[in-house]
């Protein structure tokens, strides 16, 4: 019994050794089915694609804050010197920033009635309104892409999930098909299971922290605008206020 069992035990190495899987990208790849292909492969897009709008996005904001920074100063200065025209010039050199599009919107409205004898209070209303649906136009510029990043965030660990029960049901079809219960048997369908929970983890997790962080600076780029729009109606409204006296 025992010189059977000592026989046994090398048979047996030796088909493990047969069953090994290798790890590396390429084997990993090899060993996946058809369907497990096709689900990397629309994890590999989704990531292509999301790291595209964190791209974009990154590159954007930065322009809008550098620009916006320049913009600023350079506005209030003219606006205090009554020069609506060349504040409107200096907008339109940083068309980058989301404050000089806004501000840049207000400014043309005002001007356009500027040469009458006094401003109405409709030509403040009709100021403000187009200062809010500019802010409405910038917001949707600055947040376009971030719905896609979102949807990726949530979604690419279900696309990952999938993979993961094609690779299980792999497993146990190579138990059915080989008739053996051994790690060897099931090796290949665990890994594929494991190599698309990983990927679709991976593709994932970027994705909504960089929603997260540009959902945020978004917000701070609203609240910027929201600061500058009143401002210039306070502006509108004292430059009223000095026309009437």
């Amino acid at each position: 019994m025992l010189a059977h069992a000592a026989h046994s035990i090398p048979a047996a190495f030796l088909f493990f050794q047969d069953q090994q899987v290798g790890f590396d990208i390429i084997s990993l790849w090899h060993q996946m089915g058809l369907l497990a292909k096709v689900v990397v492969g629309i994890l590999f897009v989704m990531s292509g694609w999301s790291f595209g709008v964190m791209i974009d996005r990154w590159m954007a904001f930065n322009a809008a804050r550098k620009q916006s920074r320049a913009f600023a100063p350079a506005v209030a200065g003219a606006l205090r010197d009554g020069k609506i025209d060349e504040a409107i010039k200096v907008a339109e050199r940083n068309k980058r920033s989301h404050l000089a599009k806004v501000v840049t919107a207000g400014l043309m409205e005002f001007r356009a009635h500027q040469d009458s004898s006094d401003i109405p209070g409709e030509t403040i209303e009709a100021s403000k309104r187009a200062l809010e649906r500019t802010e409405a136009i910038v917001h949707a510029e600055l947040k376009r892409g971030l719905g896609s990043l979102a949807t990726i965030g949530s979604t690419a660990p279900f696309v990952g999930l999938f993979g993961t029960v094609v690779g299980i049901i792999n497993a146990f079809r190579e138990i059915t098909t080989q008739r053996q219960t051994g790690i060897g048997a099931v090796a290949g369908g665990i890994s594929e299971a494991l190599v698309t929970t990983a990927i679709g983890l991976a593709v994932a997790i970027p994705a909504v922290m960089m929603f997260n962080y540009l959902t945020g600076r978004v917000e701070a780029f609203d609240v910027e605008m929201d600061n500058s729009s009143s401002e210039l109606i306070d502006y509108f409204l004292k430059r009223r206020g000095a026309v009437r006296r």
